[in-house]
């Protein structure tokens, strides 16, 4: 039995080994993975490894505790909650939590976010934080005078110094590496990506930087579309290849084009920003829907989805809004995007139109709650969050049976399209990023570009043009800062920024 009194060294200590034992397999798993663990130089690294974890993780909790017990004791139960949630997200999808991954966390509302609820969830958090949690409040603690305390500490920081130096020739491979490591170190891969992401983001943001001023051409009527997927991957659409049939109305459309794309990242805000800004810079400049509606254009933004840049225009309506001018069972899946639209452009007394439709329908992992029942084309279906536990089948038709759906609302959109009299018109669909399916043992998305399966970043563009407007060049592989710079020249918006080469129109 462990003693009801201990002091804060062992205790630092005890704490230390059971968040490694708790929450490093994944950790271990990939370091094993990549090192030749026979061998004498990668038996030195992983015992470094193991030591150096213990030790860093014990210094944080002495120095934590010394500082306060009653908020040391606070903040460790919330650690171990968190690295609890953490290590099931690895463990279930295969993520990584770097700081792409926190920013994606961030951006996730509640409705999504509910989603990933499971009883394997719970068992986690009862087994791995509460449990260890019970303990941490019981026990007391008792604390060093100063003087020793700061000998401990600068014992810790020295051997930890020690052992970064020798293992110096290994630091290339550390640094090769450092993102995966990050990722998977509790707590430290969420504590420091969070303010990382944080920093970045006031660096980007503190502006919005304004584009020079367009003009827009002449007032011939044109209307583009811009359907932005989410979690739409290239490889599942028929129109590129898939041997099942999951484009049964785009396949029989006239004057619908399609591109190889790839995304700019693998997670929604950042892919978003990137398909609505004239150049992949790092830096907020001001996008396209802003652009347009400052220079005069009629912009119109209707989404079920969230993690844009900052929208500045009249018409912006989310879903909840949507369903109060929506009637039928139909309203809770993305074709509430279309509600009125067609009436909304034809009310318009501006020539030029952008109307953006930010959909969900093929976001994880409940695929299968995204379409109406009449789109479950194939089954058996994955009804499960943790996609582990289904056959390949079955997560593969729910997730075919979305890009059906989608095939559906694309088809949609062009024939409001081929109803407007007097208008060139244009649809333009393309996603965020795509998805794994278990590809690898990886599900759904958000991985580093550097280390990114395809299904994560290669994406479908297609377009459509109604008869009386552009034709296309013969494009060949596509971005997502195509699509800012082909607006502007569908709508004929000259701007000091255009680039023709990033333009797919003739």
């Amino acid at each position: 039995m462990l003693k009801n009194n201990l002091k804060l060294v062992p205790f630092a200590l005890l704490v230390s080994v059971l968040n490694f034992i708790l929450f490093h397999f994944p950790f271990y798993t990939y370091v094993f993975n990549n090192v030749d663990y026979k061998s004498f130089n990668g038996i030195i690294l992983i015992f470094s490894l193991v030591i150096l974890m213990l030790v860093a993780n014990a210094f944080a909790f002495f120095l934590l505790f010394s500082l306060s017990r009653r908020i040391g004791k606070f903040l460790l139960i919330l650690f171990f909650i968190i690295n609890t949630v953490a290590v099931y997200f690895i463990n279930t999808y295969g993520v990584i939590i770097d700081e792409s991954m926190i920013g994606n966390i961030l951006n996730t509302n509640y409705e999504e976010s509910s989603s990933f609820f499971s009883l394997k969830l719970v068992l986690y958090v009862i087994l791995l934080a509460i449990i260890p949690g019970f303990f941490i409040i019981k026990v007391k603690i008792t604390k060093l005078p100063l003087k020793k305390s700061l000998l401990v500490l600068s014992i810790a920081l020295l051997f930890m110094t020690a052992m970064a130096f020798a293992n110096a020739s290994n630091w290339l491979w550390i640094d090769k590496n450092s993102k995966q490591l990050g990722g998977l170190a509790m707590p430290w891969s969420y504590t420091v990506n969070t303010s990382l992401f944080y920093i970045h983001k006031n660096q980007k943001n503190k502006k919005e930087i304004r584009l020079p001023d367009a003009v827009i051409k002449n007032q011939e009527k044109a209307v583009v579309v811009l359907v932005i997927g989410e979690s739409a991957r290239k490889q599942n659409f028929s129109l590129y290849g898939y041997k099942r049939n999951t484009n049964p109305l785009l396949s029989k459309t006239e004057n619908l084009f399609h591109f190889n794309a790839t995304s700019c990242a693998t997670y929604t805000t950042a892919g978003v920003k990137c398909i609505l800004e004239h150049a992949d810079t790092g830096k907020l400049y001001e996008i396209l829907p802003n652009y347009l509606y400052r220079n005069g254009a009629e912009v119109i933004w209707r989404t079920t989805n969230w993690g844009e840049p900052p929208v500045h225009i009249k018409d912006y309506l989310k879903k909840d809004e949507l369903m109060a001018q929506c009637e039928g069972e139909r309203c809770g899946y993305d074709e509430i995007l279309l509600t009125g639209l067609k009436e909304q452009i034809l009310a318009s007394n501006k020539a030029k139109i952008l109307v953006v439709l930010h959909t969900s329908t093929s976001h994880g992992p409940t695929y299968s709650k995204k379409y109406p029942e009449d789109f479950e084309t194939f089954s058996p279906v994955c009804n499960s969050v943790e996609l582990g536990n289904c056959t390949k089948e079955e997560l593969i038709n729910a997730y075919d049976n979305t890009i059906v759906y989608t095939d559906y609302i694309l088809h949609s959109v062009i024939e409001s399209l081929k109803q407007l009299e007097g208008y060139k018109s244009t649809m333009i669909f393309v996603s965020d990023h795509g998805e794994s399916l278990g590809e690898k043992n990886l599900y759904m998305h958000g991985l580093p570009m550097s280390i990114a399966p395809k299904e994560q970043y290669e994406i479908p563009f297609i377009v459509w043009t109604s008869d009386n407007s552009k034709q296309l060049k013969p494009n060949r592989t596509l971005t997502q800062n195509h699509v800012f710079h082909s607006v502007l020249n569908f709508l004929d918006v000259h701007s000091p920024v255009y680039n023709e080469d990033m333009n797919i129109f003739k």
